[in-house]
Protein backbone atom coordinates (compact mmCIF):
# COMPACT_ATOMS: atom_id res chain seq x y z
CA UNK A 1 0.00 0.00 0.00
CA UNK A 2 1.38 3.41 -0.94
CA UNK A 3 2.05 6.27 1.42
CA UNK A 4 -0.88 8.38 2.50
CA UNK A 5 -0.80 11.91 1.12
CA UNK A 6 -1.71 15.18 2.84
CA UNK A 7 -1.38 18.80 1.90
CA UNK A 8 -0.18 19.62 5.44
CA UNK A 9 1.28 17.50 8.23
CA UNK A 10 1.45 19.26 11.59
CA UNK A 11 3.76 17.94 14.31
CA UNK A 12 2.41 18.78 17.76
CA UNK A 13 -1.14 19.16 19.06
CA UNK A 14 -0.72 22.08 21.39
CA UNK A 15 -2.68 25.26 20.74
CA UNK A 16 -0.49 26.34 17.82
CA UNK A 17 -0.51 22.94 16.16
CA UNK A 18 -4.29 22.63 16.32
CA UNK A 19 -4.62 26.27 15.24
CA UNK A 20 -2.62 25.53 12.08
CA UNK A 21 -4.73 22.41 11.49
CA UNK A 22 -7.93 24.45 11.74
CA UNK A 23 -6.62 27.19 9.43
CA UNK A 24 -5.36 24.69 6.83
CA UNK A 25 -8.57 22.64 6.91
CA UNK A 26 -10.67 25.81 6.63
CA UNK A 27 -8.64 26.72 3.54
CA UNK A 28 -9.68 23.38 2.02
CA UNK A 29 -6.46 21.45 2.59
CA UNK A 30 -6.08 17.86 3.74
CA UNK A 31 -4.39 17.87 7.16
CA UNK A 32 -2.83 15.33 9.52
CA UNK A 33 -1.80 16.27 13.07
CA UNK A 34 0.77 14.06 14.82
CA UNK A 35 0.88 14.21 18.63
CA UNK A 36 3.25 12.08 20.71
CA UNK A 37 0.98 12.10 23.77
CA UNK A 38 -2.43 13.77 23.94
CA UNK A 39 -4.11 17.04 23.04
CA UNK A 40 -2.68 19.96 25.05
CA UNK A 41 -0.45 17.58 27.01
CA UNK A 42 2.37 20.12 27.26
CA UNK A 43 2.43 23.87 27.83
CA UNK A 44 -1.04 24.31 26.31
CA UNK A 45 -2.58 22.92 29.49
CA UNK A 46 -0.11 24.61 31.86
CA UNK A 47 -0.46 28.28 31.02
CA UNK A 48 -1.85 31.16 33.06
CA UNK A 49 -5.30 30.54 31.51
CA UNK A 50 -5.48 34.12 30.25
CA UNK A 51 -6.75 35.48 26.94
CA UNK A 52 -5.34 38.97 27.09
CA UNK A 53 -3.69 41.75 25.17
CA UNK A 54 -0.62 41.67 27.35
CA UNK A 55 -0.74 44.91 29.30
CA UNK A 56 2.81 44.45 30.59
CA UNK A 57 4.19 44.13 27.03
CA UNK A 58 3.54 47.84 26.58
CA UNK A 59 6.55 48.48 28.83
CA UNK A 60 8.74 46.75 26.25
CA UNK A 61 7.18 48.74 23.39
CA UNK A 62 5.71 45.54 21.87
CA UNK A 63 2.79 47.48 20.43
CA UNK A 64 2.11 45.25 17.43
CA UNK A 65 1.91 42.17 19.68
CA UNK A 66 -0.53 43.88 22.06
CA UNK A 67 -2.68 45.14 19.20
CA UNK A 68 -2.80 41.68 17.62
CA UNK A 69 -3.67 40.00 20.91
CA UNK A 70 -6.47 42.49 21.59
CA UNK A 71 -7.94 41.76 18.16
CA UNK A 72 -7.74 38.02 18.79
CA UNK A 73 -9.23 38.42 22.26
CA UNK A 74 -12.26 40.13 20.72
CA UNK A 75 -12.70 37.26 18.24
CA UNK A 76 -12.47 34.63 20.97
CA UNK A 77 -14.98 36.44 23.18
CA UNK A 78 -17.37 36.33 20.21
CA UNK A 79 -16.60 32.84 18.87
CA UNK A 80 -16.01 30.94 22.12
CA UNK A 81 -18.37 32.46 24.70
CA UNK A 82 -18.57 29.22 26.69
CA UNK A 83 -14.77 29.01 26.92
CA UNK A 84 -13.49 32.59 27.06
CA UNK A 85 -15.00 34.84 29.73
CA UNK A 86 -14.39 38.52 30.34
CA UNK A 87 -13.12 39.12 33.87
CA UNK A 88 -12.36 42.23 35.94
CA UNK A 89 -8.66 42.63 36.73
CA UNK A 90 -7.49 44.70 39.69
CA UNK A 91 -4.11 46.43 39.95
CA UNK A 92 -3.38 47.58 43.52
CA UNK A 93 -0.71 50.27 43.89
CA UNK A 94 1.09 50.62 47.25
CA UNK A 95 3.62 53.15 48.48
CA UNK A 96 6.45 50.77 47.60
CA UNK A 97 5.03 49.57 44.25
CA UNK A 98 7.58 50.24 41.51
CA UNK A 99 5.01 51.11 38.83
CA UNK A 100 3.44 54.35 40.01
CA UNK A 101 -0.25 55.25 39.48
CA UNK A 102 0.50 57.67 36.62
CA UNK A 103 2.38 54.95 34.76
CA UNK A 104 -0.42 52.41 35.22
CA UNK A 105 -3.01 54.98 34.13
CA UNK A 106 -0.95 55.78 31.02
CA UNK A 107 -0.59 52.09 30.16
CA UNK A 108 -4.30 51.42 30.65
CA UNK A 109 -5.20 54.43 28.51
CA UNK A 110 -2.99 53.14 25.70
CA UNK A 111 -4.50 49.67 26.18
CA UNK A 112 -7.98 51.16 25.76
CA UNK A 113 -6.94 53.04 22.63
CA UNK A 114 -5.46 49.87 21.10
CA UNK A 115 -8.64 48.00 21.97
CA UNK A 116 -10.72 50.55 20.05
CA UNK A 117 -12.36 51.79 23.27
CA UNK A 118 -14.44 48.62 23.25
CA UNK A 119 -16.24 47.94 26.52
CA UNK A 120 -13.70 45.20 27.24
CA UNK A 121 -10.86 47.74 27.03
CA UNK A 122 -12.19 50.41 29.40
CA UNK A 123 -10.82 50.95 32.90
CA UNK A 124 -11.43 52.99 36.00
CA UNK A 125 -9.86 53.88 39.32
CA UNK A 126 -11.74 52.45 42.30
CA UNK A 127 -12.58 54.82 45.13
CA UNK A 128 -11.34 54.10 48.65
CA UNK A 129 -14.85 53.20 49.75
CA UNK A 130 -14.65 50.10 47.48
CA UNK A 131 -11.29 48.79 48.67
CA UNK A 132 -12.71 46.80 51.57
CA UNK A 133 -14.78 44.70 49.11
CA UNK A 134 -11.72 43.33 47.29
CA UNK A 135 -11.41 39.83 48.78
CA UNK A 136 -9.48 40.96 51.84
CA UNK A 137 -6.81 42.89 49.92
CA UNK A 138 -4.36 44.54 52.31
CA UNK A 139 -5.18 48.26 52.47
CA UNK A 140 -2.21 49.33 54.62
CA UNK A 141 -0.09 51.61 52.42
CA UNK A 142 -2.53 51.20 49.52
CA UNK A 143 -2.59 54.33 47.33
CA UNK A 144 -4.74 53.37 44.34
CA UNK A 145 -6.59 50.47 42.73
CA UNK A 146 -7.28 50.28 39.00
CA UNK A 147 -9.82 47.96 37.42
CA UNK A 148 -9.71 46.91 33.79
CA UNK A 149 -10.92 43.89 31.83
CA UNK A 150 -9.29 40.93 30.14
CA UNK A 151 -10.40 37.32 29.68
CA UNK A 152 -9.84 33.92 31.24
CA UNK A 153 -10.11 30.46 29.69
CA UNK A 154 -9.47 26.79 30.27
CA UNK A 155 -6.45 26.42 27.99
CA UNK A 156 -6.80 22.64 27.56
CA UNK A 157 -10.51 22.97 26.76
CA UNK A 158 -9.78 25.71 24.22
CA UNK A 159 -7.18 23.49 22.55
CA UNK A 160 -9.69 20.63 22.38
CA UNK A 161 -12.28 22.97 20.91
CA UNK A 162 -9.97 24.21 18.16
CA UNK A 163 -8.97 20.64 17.24
CA UNK A 164 -12.62 19.62 17.23
CA UNK A 165 -13.31 22.49 14.82
CA UNK A 166 -10.40 21.36 12.62
CA UNK A 167 -11.70 17.78 12.62
CA UNK A 168 -15.18 18.98 11.63
CA UNK A 169 -13.48 20.54 8.59
CA UNK A 170 -11.75 17.27 7.68
CA UNK A 171 -8.46 17.35 9.61
CA UNK A 172 -7.19 14.10 11.12
CA UNK A 173 -5.54 13.70 14.53
CA UNK A 174 -3.18 10.88 15.48
CA UNK A 175 -2.32 10.78 19.18
CA UNK A 176 0.33 8.48 20.58
CA UNK A 177 2.19 9.16 17.33
CA UNK A 178 5.92 9.66 17.81
CA UNK A 179 7.53 11.54 14.91
CA UNK A 180 10.75 9.73 13.96
CA UNK A 181 11.96 11.00 10.60
CA UNK A 182 11.33 13.59 7.90
CA UNK A 183 12.90 13.67 4.45
CA UNK A 184 12.42 16.84 2.45
CA UNK A 185 12.38 16.57 -1.34
CA UNK A 186 11.75 19.11 -4.05
CA UNK A 187 7.96 18.85 -3.92
CA UNK A 188 7.36 18.22 -0.22
CA UNK A 189 8.35 15.68 2.40
CA UNK A 190 8.11 12.05 3.44
CA UNK A 191 7.23 11.72 7.13
CA UNK A 192 7.61 8.69 9.35
CA UNK A 193 6.14 8.15 12.81
CA UNK A 194 5.61 5.30 15.21
CA UNK A 195 2.29 4.31 16.68
CA UNK A 196 1.45 1.14 18.61
CA UNK A 197 4.88 -0.26 17.79
CA UNK A 198 4.46 0.20 14.04
CA UNK A 199 6.30 2.59 11.72
CA UNK A 200 3.89 4.51 9.49
CA UNK A 201 4.85 6.72 6.55
CA UNK A 202 2.99 9.51 4.82
CA UNK A 203 3.71 12.27 2.34
CA UNK A 204 3.00 15.97 2.62
CA UNK A 205 3.38 19.05 0.51
CA UNK A 206 4.25 21.01 3.66
CA UNK A 207 5.22 20.17 7.21
CA UNK A 208 4.60 22.50 10.16
CA UNK A 209 6.77 21.90 13.21
CA UNK A 210 4.62 23.05 16.14
CA UNK A 211 6.30 20.91 18.79
CA UNK A 212 6.67 23.67 21.39
CA UNK A 213 9.54 22.90 23.79
CA UNK A 214 10.49 19.90 21.61
CA UNK A 215 10.73 22.07 18.49
CA UNK A 216 14.48 21.71 17.95
CA UNK A 217 14.44 17.98 18.74
CA UNK A 218 11.90 17.55 15.96
CA UNK A 219 13.94 19.77 13.64
CA UNK A 220 17.02 17.59 14.21
CA UNK A 221 15.12 14.58 12.80
CA UNK A 222 14.48 16.26 9.46
CA UNK A 223 16.82 15.99 6.48
CA UNK A 224 18.45 17.84 4.91
CA UNK A 225 19.55 19.27 8.25
CA UNK A 226 18.09 22.66 9.11
CA UNK A 227 19.81 25.37 11.13
CA UNK A 228 17.75 25.79 14.30
CA UNK A 229 16.79 29.06 15.92
CA UNK A 230 18.58 29.59 19.21
CA UNK A 231 16.00 29.52 21.98
CA UNK A 232 15.72 29.66 25.73
CA UNK A 233 13.26 27.41 27.50
CA UNK A 234 11.71 29.25 30.42
CA UNK A 235 9.83 27.37 33.11
CA UNK A 236 6.62 28.88 34.40
CA UNK A 237 5.10 27.38 37.54
CA UNK A 238 1.63 27.90 38.94
CA UNK A 239 0.21 26.83 42.28
CA UNK A 240 -3.41 26.21 43.21
CA UNK A 241 -4.27 27.00 46.83
CA UNK A 242 -7.37 26.56 48.93
CA UNK A 243 -9.44 29.72 49.14
CA UNK A 244 -11.71 31.90 47.03
CA UNK A 245 -11.51 35.14 45.10
CA UNK A 246 -14.98 36.43 44.26
CA UNK A 247 -14.29 39.82 42.69
CA UNK A 248 -12.00 38.83 39.84
CA UNK A 249 -8.31 38.55 39.02
CA UNK A 250 -5.50 40.44 40.76
CA UNK A 251 -2.45 41.76 38.93
CA UNK A 252 0.28 41.80 41.57
CA UNK A 253 3.91 42.93 41.63
CA UNK A 254 6.13 40.31 43.25
CA UNK A 255 7.95 41.88 46.22
CA UNK A 256 11.29 40.21 45.48
CA UNK A 257 11.79 41.13 41.82
CA UNK A 258 8.79 43.29 40.82
CA UNK A 259 7.59 40.81 38.20
CA UNK A 260 3.90 40.55 37.31
CA UNK A 261 2.10 37.70 39.08
CA UNK A 262 -1.62 36.95 38.82
CA UNK A 263 -3.99 35.53 41.41
CA UNK A 264 -7.29 34.32 40.00
CA UNK A 265 -10.31 32.17 40.78
CA UNK A 266 -9.89 28.68 39.33
CA UNK A 267 -12.23 25.72 39.75
CA UNK A 268 -13.36 26.80 43.21
CA UNK A 269 -9.83 27.61 44.41
CA UNK A 270 -7.11 30.19 43.70
CA UNK A 271 -4.54 29.92 40.92
CA UNK A 272 -1.33 31.91 41.42
CA UNK A 273 1.30 32.30 38.73
CA UNK A 274 3.62 32.48 37.08
CA UNK A 275 7.37 32.22 37.59
CA UNK A 276 10.13 32.62 35.02
CA UNK A 277 13.03 30.27 35.59
CA UNK A 278 15.51 29.12 32.96
CA UNK A 279 15.17 25.46 32.07
CA UNK A 280 18.35 23.54 31.31
CA UNK A 281 19.07 23.58 27.55
CA UNK A 282 19.93 19.88 27.57
CA UNK A 283 17.14 18.78 29.89
CA UNK A 284 14.16 16.76 28.68
CA UNK A 285 11.09 19.07 28.43
CA UNK A 286 9.01 16.13 29.61
CA UNK A 287 10.66 16.37 33.03
CA UNK A 288 9.58 19.94 33.79
CA UNK A 289 8.16 20.18 37.31
CA UNK A 290 7.47 22.87 39.93
CA UNK A 291 10.22 23.56 42.46
CA UNK A 292 9.88 24.40 46.15
CA UNK A 293 11.61 27.72 45.51
CA UNK A 294 8.98 28.68 42.91
CA UNK A 295 6.13 27.67 45.21
CA UNK A 296 7.59 29.85 48.00
CA UNK A 297 7.95 32.77 45.59
CA UNK A 298 4.29 32.56 44.59
CA UNK A 299 3.09 32.08 48.16
CA UNK A 300 5.11 35.07 49.32
CA UNK A 301 3.62 37.17 46.55
CA UNK A 302 -0.03 36.44 47.31
CA UNK A 303 0.64 36.69 51.06
CA UNK A 304 2.08 40.18 50.61
CA UNK A 305 -1.24 41.31 49.12
CA UNK A 306 -3.75 39.18 51.04
CA UNK A 307 -3.15 38.73 54.79
CA UNK A 308 -5.57 35.78 54.89
CA UNK A 309 -3.10 33.72 52.85
CA UNK A 310 -0.11 34.20 55.12
CA UNK A 311 -0.92 31.01 56.99
CA UNK A 312 -0.11 28.10 54.70
CA UNK A 313 -1.61 25.57 57.09
CA UNK A 314 -4.96 27.30 56.73
CA UNK A 315 -4.56 27.71 52.96
CA UNK A 316 -2.42 24.78 51.80
CA UNK A 317 -1.18 24.20 48.27
CA UNK A 318 -3.75 21.99 46.59
CA UNK A 319 -1.71 21.35 43.44
CA UNK A 320 1.05 22.80 41.27
CA UNK A 321 2.04 22.55 37.63
CA UNK A 322 4.81 23.82 35.38
CA UNK A 323 5.07 24.48 31.67
CA UNK A 324 7.78 25.71 29.32
CA UNK A 325 7.77 28.84 27.20
CA UNK A 326 9.93 28.91 24.09
CA UNK A 327 11.66 32.30 23.82
CA UNK A 328 13.57 32.82 20.56
CA UNK A 329 16.88 34.52 21.20
CA UNK A 330 17.86 37.35 18.87
CA UNK A 331 21.41 37.42 17.54
CA UNK A 332 22.21 40.58 19.53
CA UNK A 333 20.41 39.54 22.73
CA UNK A 334 22.15 39.18 26.07
CA UNK A 335 22.24 35.55 27.20
CA UNK A 336 21.91 36.69 30.83
CA UNK A 337 18.96 39.00 30.15
CA UNK A 338 15.96 38.40 32.38
CA UNK A 339 13.30 36.31 30.63
CA UNK A 340 10.68 38.73 31.98
CA UNK A 341 12.08 41.55 29.81
CA UNK A 342 12.47 39.45 26.65
CA UNK A 343 10.24 40.09 23.60
CA UNK A 344 7.38 37.62 23.11
CA UNK A 345 7.16 37.84 19.32
CA UNK A 346 6.63 34.56 17.47
CA UNK A 347 9.27 33.45 14.95
CA UNK A 348 8.29 31.42 11.87
CA UNK A 349 11.33 29.72 10.33
CA UNK A 350 10.95 28.32 6.77
CA UNK A 351 13.41 25.82 5.31
CA UNK A 352 13.76 27.99 2.20
CA UNK A 353 12.50 31.38 1.04
CA UNK A 354 10.60 30.20 -2.03
CA UNK A 355 7.91 27.51 -1.70
CA UNK A 356 8.97 26.28 1.76
CA UNK A 357 8.37 22.63 2.52
CA UNK A 358 8.93 23.02 6.26
CA UNK A 359 7.84 25.78 8.59
CA UNK A 360 8.91 25.79 12.23
CA UNK A 361 7.06 27.78 14.89
CA UNK A 362 9.12 29.25 17.74
CA UNK A 363 7.31 30.83 20.66
CA UNK A 364 3.77 32.09 20.39
CA UNK A 365 0.99 33.35 22.64
CA UNK A 366 -2.12 31.39 23.57
CA UNK A 367 -4.26 34.44 22.79
CA UNK A 368 -2.82 34.89 19.29
CA UNK A 369 -2.80 31.24 18.18
CA UNK A 370 -5.30 31.89 15.34
CA UNK A 371 -3.34 34.85 13.97
CA UNK A 372 -0.14 32.79 14.11
CA UNK A 373 -1.86 29.97 12.20
CA UNK A 374 -3.01 32.36 9.49
CA UNK A 375 0.54 33.67 9.14
CA UNK A 376 1.74 30.08 8.69
CA UNK A 377 -0.80 29.48 5.91
CA UNK A 378 0.24 32.72 4.23
CA UNK A 379 3.90 31.64 4.21
CA UNK A 380 2.95 28.25 2.76
CA UNK A 381 0.62 29.65 0.11
CA UNK A 382 3.14 29.21 -2.74
CA UNK A 383 3.78 25.60 -1.66
CA UNK A 384 0.26 24.32 -1.22
CA UNK A 385 -2.09 23.36 -4.06
CA UNK A 386 -5.05 25.58 -4.88
CA UNK A 387 -8.11 24.51 -2.91
CA UNK A 388 -11.53 25.99 -2.34
CA UNK A 389 -11.84 27.41 1.17
CA UNK A 390 -14.70 26.00 3.20
CA UNK A 391 -14.66 28.32 6.21
CA UNK A 392 -13.16 31.46 7.76
CA UNK A 393 -11.47 30.93 11.14
CA UNK A 394 -12.50 34.44 12.18
CA UNK A 395 -16.11 33.26 12.24
CA UNK A 396 -15.95 29.67 13.49
CA UNK A 397 -17.73 28.88 16.75
CA UNK A 398 -15.59 26.99 19.26
CA UNK A 399 -17.05 24.54 21.75
CA UNK A 400 -15.29 22.04 23.98
CA UNK A 401 -16.33 18.51 22.91
CA UNK A 402 -15.66 17.36 26.48
CA UNK A 403 -17.23 20.07 28.67
CA UNK A 404 -16.50 19.75 32.36
CA UNK A 405 -18.16 21.50 35.26
CA UNK A 406 -15.96 23.52 37.55
CA UNK A 407 -15.43 22.10 41.01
Amino acid sequence: MGNRYYDVVVIGAGIHGVGVAQAAAAAGHSVLVLEQEGLASGTSSRSSKLIHGGLRYLEGMQFSLVRECLRERALLLKNAPSLVKLQPFYIPIYKDTRRRPWLIRTGLTLYAVMGGFHRASLFRSLGREKWHTLDGLDTIGLEAVFRYYDAQTDDAALTRAVMHSAESLGALLETGAQFTDGQLHNDGAVIQYQKNGQTIACEARAVVNAAGPWVNQVLAKISPQQTPQTVDLVQGTHIVIEGRLTKGIYYMEAPSDRRAVFAMPWQGKILVGTTERRFGPDADPGTVAPTEEEARYLLQTIASYFPAYRNLQRNPIFSAFAGLRVLPRAADSNENESPFSRPRETVLLPDREQAPRLLTIYGGKLTAYRATAEKCLKQLRSTLPDRDATADTRCLTLKDPQPQQDG
